[in-house]
This record gives C-alpha cells, sequence and structure tokens, in this order.
C-alpha cells in the first residue's frame, strides 16, 4: 500500500471512528481531517466530494454488517434457521450502531445518478446487493426445504418468487429496526425497555413473526 493509499484509508478510518462513536452528524470533513492529523483539505486530494468519501465510511459498514453476517449464519443448521440469525444480527447492528445503520441507508449517498464508479471504488449502492441476494439465497432454500415438506407443491406454486420475498422481509426488517429505534414499537406493544432482557424478547419475537409472515410458519 502506497502512503497515498495509506492516507485515503486513515481518512476512512476515522470517519468510521466519527460516525460509531458521535453519529453521522458529526461527519464533517474538516472534523474527520483534524482527527486524522492532516489538513483539511487533504480529503479533497482523495475524496472528490464529501458525499464520496461519506460513501466510502458507509461502504466500511455494509463490510461489517456482511461479516457479522457470515458469523451469524454459520451456526445455524438449518436454511431457516440462518435466515432468523441474519435478521436478528440486521435489527441488532441497526440498534447498537444507529449513526452507520442511518449514513449506510442515506438516499444521496445511495443515488446511483450522482456518484461516479470504478472497479476500485464501486458505488454504495452496488454494496447492498451482496446482502440482498444472501436474503435471497436463502428464502429460495427456505422454499426448497417446504416443497420437500409438502408433496403436492400446491402452497408453494401460490407464493411470489423468492426475490420478491426476500425484499418484502428486508423491508419488513428495516422497518421493525426504525420503528424500536424510536421507541414506537415498544410504546404499540407496551413493551419494557430495548434495553432489558424482557424487550429483547419482544424484539425477537417481532423478528420471528416477521420471518412466519413471509415464509409461512417454522416446521416443528
Amino acid at each position: 500500500m502506497t502512503q497515498e493509499d495509506s492516507l485515503r484509508e486513515r481518512l476512512i478510518d476515522v470517519g468510521v471512528d466519527i460516525v460509531m462513536t458521535d453519529g453521522a452528524a458529526s461527519l464533517g470533513l474538516r472534523e474527520i481531517a483534524r482527527r486524522a492529523g492532516v489538513s483539511h483539505g487533504a480529503p479533497r486530494r482523495h475524496f472528490a466530494t464529501h458525499h464520496a468519501l461519506l460513501s466510502a465510511i458507509a461502504r466500511r459498514g455494509f463490510e461489517d454488517l456482511e461479516a457479522r453476517f457470515e458469523i451469524a449464519t454459520g451456526r445455524a443448521t438449518s436454511p431457516r434457521g440462518q435466515l432468523e440469525a441474519l435478521a436478528r444480527t440486521y435489527v441488532g447492528y441497526a440498534l447498537a450502531h444507529r449513526g452507520m445503520f442511518e449514513l449506510m441507508f442515506r438516499h444521496d449517498l445511495l443515488d446511483s445518478g450522482q456518484h461516479p464508479s470504478d472497479a476500485d471504488h464501486p458505488r454504495l449502492r452496488e454494496s447492498t446487493l451482496p446482502l440482498f441476494d444472501g436474503i435471497v439465497g436463502l428464502v429460495a432454500r427456505c422454499r426448497t426445504e417446504q416443497e420437500a415438506a409438502d408433496r403436492s407443491g400446491a402452497r408453494s406454486s401460490a407464493l411470489p418468487p423468492p426475490p420478491v420475498v426476500a425484499a418484502a422481509l428486508w423491508a419488513n426488517l428495516h422497518g421493525i429496526a426504525q420503528l424500536w429505534a424510536w421507541d414506537s414499537m415498544q410504546l404499540a406493544l407496551d413493551s419494557p425497555s430495548a434495553g432489558g432482557s424482557a424487550g429483547r424478547d419482544h424484539l425477537d419475537g417481532v423478528v420471528a413473526a416477521a420471518l412466519d409472515a413471509h415464509l409461512g410458519p417454522a416446521a416443528v
């Protein structure tokens, strides 16, 4: 890695640290440069725009989340168990790292039309594809198991294709995370604080209900 590449990575590292500790609102170019120990103009030599730097920081969030998915799903033995582990990890990450999660899904950063792309620095939107493809794959495997259990195939033939189910489930999980972060769902369910074990049980129950809604009840 060249010195210039090293500085580029250091700026991203500092940005990740800021968003994790202080939130996305603190991600100014001058503050990143100050904490990195470089001149306030240094980031412009590596990132054409402020959005380009923010996108690079958010991409780290997707990489972190994907690594967590691999660990969580690796502990499960069935497609349904892996999808449940992925769902809980997604919601848990959103609640534990709200600043990064907010940055990862900012519309102005995900808008491909606004940002150039190359092999080394793909658009941020493209970082969402492995996440979605993983959900589609697990939904498809769950469908295969369901078809094997239901020899008639009557139920499976009436269901939407796996990508549509995966999109609906993703949207459901994203909404659960946002509503829980805003305390709106706790109010509606008369649930305890998310910090307690009872609150966590309620949240896990909502995630499980989302899986049942999109996949059908788990086999017993």
